[in-house]
């Protein structure tokens, strides 16, 4: 055994059978990933009630903020892209995510710096909090309770919101994401009402039913896109600034828990480069080179092939023909697509739904999250347990 694999098991090749197998796959998930994935609708309703309870109006006391920071590692990060995009390009002020330690070198005393640790102790979210107290930015903190972010959060007397640590934080997008919305609604920055709330809440639990372990593949749209996606190199792009959030989202996702390297992005950063990945060695290259009379097994494992997923968003007014970013983001979907299809490259697509801004993220990210854990499970991985995040973290603790 090489060095460093202790503790990494399950199989090159995905066990699709498996997938049909409830009991097979609760034995496999013993961290329980797939009933966290399924909280995401009471993790928007818990998120909410607590935020409610947070004192967040005296983030609008001293007006509009000249500028809004999120900082935050993993998951905690992706909630500033959700609050910069579901804010849109008519946000009065700039919405900056910010990953790295502290905060920019411009942050002052006109600013808002928004912290968020699912831990509470992420260096990143506790050292952008104290830097934010130094320079007399007004702050809110979001995190678990009885943390080191809280008694950051205490003595600069900012507001502070407890999210319970209930899931891993990549399993917490939703109950990390709506405080961080409703500081931004308490800004001025974004339109959130509590329909808003619980139409996503109700999404991600239509959507979680839809995906549950007892549903077969062939009903369930997280297993049959699990399926697609196995033995494959993924790439997600998604067709709109919300679609790219949750085009990256699941990358990261397929990354943590399926072990598998996924590009992801933006369908316009694509289409200056990144498209020509299908006309690689593992795009039409390898799909012209394919042996259609060889065993399907024998072909399957020949040669490691793309398969993309192109998350699509039609944004809320399809109909508006003064939209032209739009529809230009349409037609680019409709060519990649396209371009696809005529070098052999198969395509999966998730199309948004929903009244907001917030619930079609949600009808973005649902199926894809569920995906990404069946996809462990098809190999016989350990959602929850990946090794080698701990390993890092004592070699760099050392």
């Amino acid at each position: 055994m090489m060095e460093g694999t202790a503790g990494v098991s399950g199989h090159r090749y995905a066990d699709e059978s498996l997938l049909d197998d409830a009991d097979a796959l609760a034995e496999r998930d013993p961290g329980g990933m797939l009933r966290f994935t399924a909280s995401a609708g009471a993790q928007v309703r818990e998120s909410a009630a607590l935020a409610a309870e947070a004192n967040l109006s005296v983030l609008a006391d001293e007006g509009r903020p000249r500028a809004v920071v999120i900082a935050g590692i993993g998951t905690a990060g992706r909630t500033g892209d959700v609050l910069a995009t579901v804010a849109g390009p008519r946000c009065p002020v700039p919405v900056i995510p910010h990953r790295s330690a502290g905060v920019p070198g411009w942050v002052g005393s006109a600013d808002v710096v928004i912290a968020v640790s699912a831990s509470g102790r992420s260096p990143e979210a506790l050292g952008a909090a104290e830097a934010a107290h130094r320079r007399g930015a007004r702050l809110v903190a979001v995190g678990a309770p009885d943390s080191q972010l809280q008694s950051v959060a205490e003595r600069a007397r900012a507001p502070f919101i407890p999210v319970p640590r209930r899931a891993p934080a990549r399993a917490s997008l939703w109950a990390l994401t709506v405080p961080v919305l409703l500081a931004g609604r308490t800004l001025g920055l974004v339109k959130v009402n509590e329909a808003d709330l619980a139409e996503t809440a109700a999404r991600l639990d239509a959507d979680a039913d839809r995906c549950r372990p007892t549903a077969e593949s062939f009903v369930n749209p997280a297993k049959s896109l699990a399926l697609g996606l196995a033995g494959s190199i993924p790439i997600v792009w998604g067709s709109s600034p919300l679609a790219t959030v949750a085009a990256r989202r699941f990358g990261d996702t397929l990354s943590a828990n399926a072990r598998y390297p996924v590009v992801s992005g933006a369908l316009g950063e694509a289409g200056r480069g990144r498209v020509g990945l299908l006309d690689g060695v593992f795009g039409g290259l390898a799909e012209g080179e394919r042996d259609i009379f060889a065993d399907p097994g024998e072909a399957e494992e020949a040669a490691t092939r793309l398969r993309v997923v192109l998350l699509r968003d039609g944004g809320l007014n399809p109909e508006d023909d003064a939209d032209e970013p739009l529809a230009v983001e349409e037609r680019r979907a409709d060519a990649v697509q396209t371009l696809a299809e005529r070098r052999g490259v198969r395509c999966d697509v998730v199309t948004a739904e929903g009244g907001s801004a917030l619930e079609r993220l949600a009808s973005l990210t649902a199926v894809p999250d569920f995906a990404a854990v069946y996809l462990a499970l098809a190999h016989g991985l350990d959602p929850m347990a990946v090794p080698a995040i701990t390993e890092m973290k004592e070699l760099a603790n050392q």
